[in-house]
């Protein structure tokens, strides 16, 4: 498991290349959910859009204008007929109506390589500077996108953690069973409270304002930025796929390192199994959120 990874027995601090964080892999789910909701989003938007035409303005205009030409055919007087006054509503409607201006023009992106600023601005916005502290804020999209691509596979990118490592290290209680010390699951529930204090509609907000540079960092890596809702659907299943244990999972002791004893538990993926290391509640509340929204996805 990767729970065992380069994690020190005996309460030890964890070696560099056990301390891959399950707590990333939540926060990229973030970004795979998200990115495919705004697309749902874009189309609530333009259904909006539509009711708001001006075709009922165009209707009471041209009834007015009837109205005054009903008079004008009246039969034919000695005397010039006097004119007729238009009521001010029709004035004001004769001018043609531009509906270009009924929808604001969207603000104008950065660049890729220069969108850290306007990014941290946008996220800052929605999270406590506690939260905000947990991400990582240097390549933001690029991290993101190429840790989902990894996710999707069943895979940690550790070089592109989307969030800060946590600092207590792993820790394992031993006696007859070896087992995870549930401290350690503590390690995670800043990570996951960030995310639960987050609305999808303020994440649909953020990641449909910077959908180009998502799709263009994901051709980056080599493929079609179309491509990526797809990732994101797989990243999210791979998590849903992992079993909740019912109880403490027993843990083989090897040397300075630890995996997990029964072999259905240790043949998950790596992502899996950086996700166990979150604990059943953690990982039910993850599920939770993450079931109702891959369920709007799939609508």
């Amino acid at each position: 498991m990767s729970e065992h990874s380069s994690e020190h027995t005996h309460k030890k601090g964890p070696s560099r290349s056990q301390l891959l964080l399950a707590a990333s892999v939540l926060v990229a789910l973030v970004i795979v959910v998200t990115f495919v909701l705004s697309k749902q989003n874009e189309q609530k938007q333009e259904n909006a859009k539509f009711s708001q035409d001006v075709v009922k303005q165009q209707q009471q205009t041209s009834q007015q204008i009837n109205t005054a030409q009903s008079k004008q055919e009246e039969p034919e007087q000695d005397s010039a007929p006097e004119p007729v006054e238009q009521p001010p509503q029709a004035q004001r409607n004769e001018e043609p109506l531009d509906v270009r201006t009924a929808t604001p023009e969207a603000p104008e992106l950065p660049p890729l390589d220069s969108s850290d600023e306007a990014v941290k601005q946008s996220v800052a916005q929605m999270m406590s500077e506690k939260a905000l502290a947990l991400l990582v804020s240097d390549d933001m999209v690029r991290r993101g996108v190429v840790f989902v691509d990894n996710l999707a596979k069943g895979k940690v990118a550790q070089k592109h953690m989307p969030v800060k490592k946590p600092q207590e290290p792993f820790m394992a209680l031993e006696g007859d069973i070896v087992v995870t010390d549930p401290n350690s699951f503590e390690r995670y529930t800043p990570y996951v409270d960030m995310l639960s204090s987050m609305s999808t509609a303020q994440i649909v907000r953020l990641f449909d304002k910077f959908k180009p540079l998502i799709s263009q960092a994901y051709e980056e890596i080599g493929y079609d930025g179309d491509d990526f809702n797809l990732t994101l659907d797989k990243a999210i299943t791979e998590l849903l796929n992992t079993p909740i244990p019912e109880s403490n999972i027993p843990l083989i002791k090897d040397s300075v390192t630890y995996r997990y004893a029964y072999p259905e538990w240790e043949q998950l993926s790596e992502a899996q199994k950086q996700f166990l290391r979150m604990g059943p509640e953690n990982m039910k509340k993850v599920k939770q959120r993450l079931e109702a929204l891959q369920k709007s996805l799939n609508k």
